[in-house]
């Protein structure tokens, strides 16, 4: 069935960040990728008001008559891929940090395995792809390096995605006809989005909710940029925040600002297993204020200075106490501590 553009403009419109249209044109990868990072982190859906009819073109080759040739030799390198396959990696690896630091072998197979399954999944979208094997070992060679810095994730996603790049090709081209039927493809996305989830387990939430605040932040920056022309700013607004308001008319308005407000609450009451262990090493409650934070580490601090106290245990105490706070402060939020 030949594809049209105003199908999928509409479709970019009122699901764009989810990938509806995506689905739409047949590019699975790039819509498994706009699920897990909620379009690209808005910057790519924005983006794609301008590519979609290229897309489009793209996706009706299938429907022609003759097979398409081989693509020989390179694909062309894209600066734009590249910095998204960095920025992808450093997200899984820091979503991975949030909730799976505490498993074994963590930064010597979990964290590499996180980032690189984040830069193939970009080297993975539209015609190209990489040699999946060689931006792994890339990713499990580096890590050791890194060993247990919090920054690891950069470096991590760079050494991938430079390897991916180096080693990309053309995908083979498909037959026509060929594409699949949506029930079988919805299926196969649904295994592909697990498997990329499962690992990152418990922490699931927490990749959501640090999107949507990734998300809220980005946008907010963008428009005081324009500050000095209120209109343009109002217009920005206006389109930046389409997919929520086609969202809003579909359900019917009125109850849903509040309906958001409840599940961001439930959202931010939830805690990792290493938020949890930092609010019983500091004696506070789930609902503990900043200031209530603060007030009890500055006096277990003072109670376990190696300088005040002569325990045996003072010093690690005193360590404990410290990292607890800083895991509490580095995760906090507004809403979180009320």
């Amino acid at each position: 069935m030949v594809k049209r553009v105003l199908v999928a403009y509409a479709l970019w419109a009122m699901g764009g960040p989810l990938g509806l249209h995506h689905l739409y044109l047949g590019r699975d990868s790039h819509a498994l990728l706009w699920m897990l990072t909620l379009g690209g982190f808005g910057f790519g859906w924005a983006r794609e008001f301008i590519r979609i009819p290229a897309y489009v073109s793209e996706a009706n080759r299938d429907t022609e008559k003759e097979r398409w040739p081989r693509k020989e030799g390179l694909p062309p390198a894209s600066p734009v891929r590249f910095a998204g396959q960095v920025c992808v990696g450093i997200y899984f690896g820091m979503v991975a940090l949030i909730g799976l630091n505490s498993l074994s072998f963590f930064y010597l197979i979990v964290l590499p395995l996180s980032v690189g399954a984040g830069v193939h999944l970009v080297s993975n979208v539209g015609q190209q792809t990489a040699d999946l094997q060689k931006t792994l070992t890339a990713c499990l060679v580096t890590s050791p390096i890194f060993y247990g810095s919090s920054l690891s994730p950069l470096p991590i996603s760079l050494a991938a995605s430079i390897t991916a790049a180096q080693h990309r090709r053309f995908k083979p081209p498909k037959a026509p006809g060929s594409q699949q039927k949506l029930g079988p493809r919805l299926y196969r996305i649904g295994l592909a989005w697990l498997a990329f989830s499962a690992p990152l387990g418990y922490c699931f939430f927490y990749n959501t909710t640090a999107t949507l605040y990734y998300l809220s932040d980005s946008i907010a920056a963008l428009l005081d940029i324009f500050w000095f022309l209120p209109w343009l700013r109002s217009v920005l607004e206006y389109f930046l925040l389409m997919p929520y308001r086609i969202l809003c008319a579909l359900t019917g308005g009125g109850y849903h600002e509040e309906a958001w407000r409840k599940v961001l609450e439930i959202l931010l009451k939830e805690y990792t297993h290493r938020e949890k262990e930092a609010l019983k090493v500091l004696s506070l409650e789930t609902e503990a204020s900043l200031e209530e934070i603060t007030r009890s580490y500055r006096e277990l601090a003072k109670t376990w200075h190696p300088d005040h106290n002569p325990n045996n245990d003072a010093e690690k105490m005193f360590m404990k106490v410290q990292e607890a706070y800083e895991v509490l402060m580095r995760w906090h939020k507004p809403q979180r501590f009320k």
